[in-house]
């Protein structure tokens, strides 16, 4: 296990907004907005979490480029403009420096040299290269020993390679056409420019993990345009969700985030029909349990099969036996997948960590939720094995001591202290501010376990296990009885955050309990409570709802999870408000997270601090938070459900819509919503909505009084 488990708090700032990430799979890159890497702490190539270059900067004549724009390509690439600096004396400058990046197993760049005077220019170029092969944790917390005795470094054939034995491998090679000579620092280019005229080359830089060069999705002599990635990326559009409303934001906002969706897709060799997607960059490129279930979950209207992919690749690697220094259990589904370098120091350190307690009653959820929406009986067959097993697992492990209720406490001093989605150190907080003693039992968890027992019952009927199905419904229906009775608090008019070791209630007003409407754990008659605190104005900020209430003693707005605003927790609560009729509240969130986005230029990052609309009018950025991010990308194809009423039911022939569309957003139509086979299109305007698409035979129930119409064509 790595070190990095025992997570206490955000990584380190990394460049602000000056920062320019390219995603691409398991590979990203941070750069600053010239084009150089190494400018900010951060910064780097790295592909499968080790970072192969670490510092790569290009100068015209001894001096740095001088940024003028950066413009996207796909998430995958980008081109940056710059320029040489003005000669001394002049006023402007006469050439122009255009690199365009690509992305994937390691990097291409493009870097095209106009002379833009009427004489002939000579330029020396020079492109210099480091690299510390660090691991991903090491990055994110500054960890940063020197690597460079370990480094041999050969300029052979003209090729800068770098290469650090150990007990895995790794090695990167810098090379490039154009004339370049190699020399022990990187590149340099002598070239002459024509007057009015262009020079063109192509730098290439190869990982290679145990001797073994990755291959590179940019081969020689075939246009960017048709590389894998960007092919990928146009398909990925081409079946996005399309959306037309009176407030134009809300289309650029799915625009932006199913864009930003694209880069985080990845897939494991053995299995390359499978689509998971990393939880998000630059920290997050890999599989977590939690992130990657509830984002695929998010994504059933564009795309079932990342949902199939996730599932299966959980469910390979679900837990098989008890380890604690992994918190690996029988039945378990993991909390992360790392790849890193191991160094001598952890030697032995696993790449599957375990110490999550919601990820296996989210598993049970989802693979409910895929049935719902038209999966095979051959995909359900296959996974009901694994679903036995999270159940189990809920029952034996992830309730201990048999009182009920699922809670955590990590097993050694090196696992993390919170394991629910708020696993930051301080986390989870009393109302005076003490930090809350485990084992813990979270309240949303107890509503994912209660939801995990409903699927489970809806699954075993399915497959003809009535007497299974019975007991479920029976044990969801007795743990939402004593969730209620155990977790609300009547004086407070609100769910309590959690039970500690004591089994006392964490009292803090946090927006934890939003998950609980949207999986229904909560009893009717306190839902109106439950919606009057998670809008009140110590929760609201007027850009969405704080993680933690400005009352608690905890509450810091420029904290990671105690008053910060997360839009995937917003997501989930307008889903939640939603569900239990709260519409004019879903409503209020929906158009805050809208002005939010347009704030970071209609993308949802991971998260924002969680000041009051009052006081800033702008959200304010959390300096660490990371984008793309796949939940938060993910959250606005929640919202157009949830403003949809969008529910499929599809072993019963069912498609449930119920349009509640704030009057802002009228008239909005969204087109490409994919159910099976069909594409969906709801229209909806201030006379009524419309529904077309679904084929013959399948049933549209219009919104809560339950009538419905056979709708065709």
């Amino acid at each position: 296990m790595t070190e990095g488990w025992a997570f206490t708090g955000g990584p380190p700032v990394s460049g602000a907004v000056s920062t320019v990430s390219l995603v691409e799979g398991r590979c990203f890159c941070m750069s600053g907005p010239s084009g150089d890497i190494g400018t900010a702490g951060g910064h780097g190539l790295v592909v499968k979490d080790t970072r192969f270059l670490n510092h790569l900067e290009l100068r015209v004549d001894g001096e740095p480029l001088e940024p003028l724009t950066v413009e996207p390509i796909g998430p995958h690439a980008a081109t940056f403009v710059t320029r040489r600096r003005p000669r001394q004396g002049l006023a402007d400058s006469t050439l122009l420096v255009v690199r365009r990046r690509y992305v994937g197993n390691g990097m291409v760049e493009d870097v095209t040299l106009e002379n833009l005077s009427g004489a002939e220019a000579d330029v020396t170029l020079t492109l210099t290269a480091t690299t510390d092969f660090a691991g991903l944790f090491d990055v994110k917390e500054g960890r940063l020993g020197t690597r460079k005795s370990e480094v041999e470094t050969t300029t052979d054939d003209g090729v800068l390679r770098r290469r650090l034995d150990g007990a895995e491998s790794r090695a990167v090679e810098l090379s490039a056409t154009g004339g370049a000579t190699v020399f022990i620092h990187g590149l340099v280019w002598h070239l002459s420019v024509p007057a009015r005229g262009t020079r063109t080359f192509t730098v290439r830089v190869v990982p290679f993990f145990e001797d073994v060069p990755l291959d590179s999705p940019y081969r020689r002599g075939v246009s960017r345009r048709e590389s894998h990635p960007a092919l990928e990326h146009r398909r990925w559009r081409e079946r996005s969700p399309v959306v037309a409303a009176a407030d134009e934001r809300l289309d650029r906002l799915v625009r932006t985030c199913t864009d930003d969706l694209a880069g985080l897709r990845i897939t494991d060799p053995h299995h390359p029909h499978r689509i998971v997607l990393a939880a998000g960059a630059p920290w997050f490129m890999t599989l977590f349990g939690r992130d990657s279930l509830l984002t695929a979950w998010m994504l059933l209207p564009l795309d079932a099969r990342v949902a199939r992919g996730t599932l299966e690749t959980l469910a390979e690697n679900q837990g098989r036996r008890v380890d604690p220094r992994t918190e690996e259990q029988p039945g378990r589904i993991l909390h992360e997948v790392r790849s890193g370098l191991v160094d001598q120091a952890r030697e032995g350190e696993d790449t599957i960590y375990y110490g999550t307690v919601d990820a296996t009653p989210l598993f049970v959820m989802l693979v409910g939720e895929l049935h719902r929406w038209g999966a095979s009986k051959t995909e359900i067959t296959s996974l009901m094995p694994h679903v036995h097993r999270a159940l189990a697992w809920i029952e034996r492990y992830g309730d201990a001591d048999g009182d009920g209720f699922v809670e955590y406490e990590r097993a050694t001093g090196r696992g993390l202290v919170n394991q629910g989605w708020k696993d930051s150190f301080d986390g989870i907080t009393y109302d005076s501010g003490e930090v809350a003693h485990p084992p813990i039992a979270l309240a949303e968890v107890q509503g994912y376990v209660y939801a995990a027992l409903v699927a489970g019952a809806e699954l075993a009927r399915a497959t003809h296990q009535a007497e299974q199905a019975r007991e479920l419904d029976d044990r969801a229906a007795t743990l939402k009885r004593r969730f209620n009775e155990r977790f609300w608090l009547p004086e407070r008019g609100y769910y309590a955050l959690a039970l500690d070791g004591d089994k006392r209630p964490v009292d803090a007003l946090a927006s934890n309990m939003g998950h609980c409407l949207w999986t229904g754990i909560v009893d009717e008659e306190r839902a109106p409570q439950v919606a009057a605190a998670l809008l009140s104005p110590e929760m609201f900020t007027g850009f969405g709802v704080r993680t933690l209430s400005s009352k608690a003693g905890a509450y810091n707005p420029m904290s990671y999870h105690n008053g910060s605003v997360w839009p995937h927790d917003n997501a989930i609560i307008a889903a939640g408000l939603r569900r239990y009729g709260f519409v004019a509240e879903a409503n209020k969130i929906i158009m805050s997270l809208l002005d939010a986005a347009s704030g970071f230029g209609h993308h949802l990052p991971e998260l924002f601090c969680g000041f009051d609309r009052r006081e800033f009018t702008h959200p304010i950025p959390y300096p660490t938070s990371c984008s793309p991010q796949a939940w938060a990308a993910a959250s606005p194809l929640l919202l157009v459900r949830t403003l949809c009423g969008l529910d499929v039911d599809l072993p019963r022939g069912l498609v449930r819509l119920d349009p509640q569309v704030p009057e802002a957003l009228l008239p909005l139509s969204v087109s490409q919503l994919h159910v099976k086979g069909d594409l969906v299109e709801v229209s909806v305007d201030g006379s009524g909505w419309l529904a077309s698409g679904l084929t013959d035979g399948l049933r549209v129930e219009r919104g809560s009084s339950g009538e419905s119409a056979t709708q065709a064509g």
